[in-house]
């Protein structure tokens, strides 16, 4: 298993499924899995019976897990999706990730 290029926070495309094209934010990512939860992506319907939390019931959306292939990081430079590479900073000796397209780090 290697290292997942896409982190919590950033905001990514969708590449395939009923949510295909749709730009979203990444909420959490389960790397034991390779998937991640982005908002508003990949949407599920779960029926609630009435509680001390939601008296009312009823339907709650929420956001299932979809799998990291189906992500591609977008540049915060330019705006578009690009593939991700990692270099050694020269200036602190880390691993810091670039964009593969504009060769600019990404934090």
């Amino acid at each position: 298993m290697g290292k997942l290029k896409i982190k919590k926070n950033d905001t990514v495309l969708v590449l395939t499924g009923n949510s295909k094209g749709t730009k979203g934010k990444v909420i959490k990512v389960f790397p034991n899995e390779n998937r991640a939860i982005v908002e508003g992506v990949n949407m599920s319907s779960k029926h609630t019976k009435p509680n001390a939390a939601n008296p009312q019931g009823g339907i709650l959306k929420q956001e299932l897990p979809i799998h990291i292939s189906n992500l591609k990081l977008v540049d915060p430079a330019s705006g578009k999706a690009t593939r991700v590479g990692r270099i050694r900073d020269e200036k602190t000796g880390k691993l810091v990730r670039i964009s593969k397209t504009t060769k600019e780090i990404i934090k």
